[in-house]
């Protein structure tokens, strides 16, 4: 069966291998971003996926566009709250604007999107939400107490969501990438990429693909049986 999937943070990085995943595996696609229209119209030339524009950390926003999306596609049957930023420093030095723009954005998001999709999922008695964390929210990062706060935040959402609606069919689950080859992690000054890698097991950083992979798992229904995981894709750099 097609079903429709939301993928937010869609048109780069893991969120773009994600939708593309979701899409071969024969779902129909639509992605939010919150800036630059010929990025995103040049994701929809690309790819035939849609993209629409609004901040999903303001709640109203995320109304309306939801709206909008299920006037012109269809209700959300698979959402994938993939958007994310960083905005690195020490606590001591961290702003407060650094703080709560992370937090609203990585955390806040959950809400603002979960909570216009979850209700008519309840009611047809499907869904699938796809919450990405990260590895750095498993076990912390130093320079990183708002990332890693929001990111551990999610895991604990996710718990709670799917205790709430495992009895609707909708299912919850979590995956947390460790560091793979997307723009953010291409900023990183070279010395500390290195140092990372080497705290890699498996010798490398991932590929987005290995991320798109297992989001189209989990919003299979092969994956019906699975609610309030957290599926740790990072070549062993965390084992919990």
């Amino acid at each position: 069966m097609q079903r429709l999937a939301l993928v937010t943070g869609g048109t780069r990085g893991l969120g773009r291998a994600i939708a593309l995943a979701l899409r071969d595996a024969g779902h129909r696609l639509a992605v939010v971003c919150l800036r630059d229209a010929d990025a995103a119209q040049r994701f929809t030339d690309e790819t035939a996926i849609p993209a629409y524009q609004w901040n999903v950390g303001d709640f109203h926003a995320c109304r309306l566009g939801v709206l909008k999306v299920a006037y012109e596609l269809g209700p959300v049957d698979i959402l994938v709250n993939n958007a994310g930023v960083t905005a690195d420093a020490m606590l001591h030095k961290m702003t407060s604007e650094q703080w709560w723009n992370v937090v609203h954005t990585n955390l806040g998001s959950m809400f603002n999107m979960t909570r216009q999709v979850v209700g008519g999922m309840r009611e047809r008695r499907f869904g699938r939400i796809i919450n990405i964390s990260s590895v750095n929210g498993r076990k912390g990062q130093a320079g990183q107490t708002n990332y890693a706060a929001s990111k551990a935040g999610v895991l604990g959402f996710t718990r709670a969501l799917a205790l709430e609606n495992a009895s609707r069919n909708v299912t919850v689950n979590a995956i947390a990438p460790g560091y793979c080859d997307t723009g953010m992690v291409a900023a990183l000054a070279p010395d500390t990429l290195h140092a990372i890698v080497a705290g890699i097991p498996v010798g490398k950083i991932g590929a987005p693909a290995d991320i798109g992979r297992m989001a189209a798992f989990l919003a299979s229904d092969d994956a019906g049986f699975i609610t309030g995981a957290t599926f740790d894709v990072n070549g062993g750099q965390f084992m919990g």
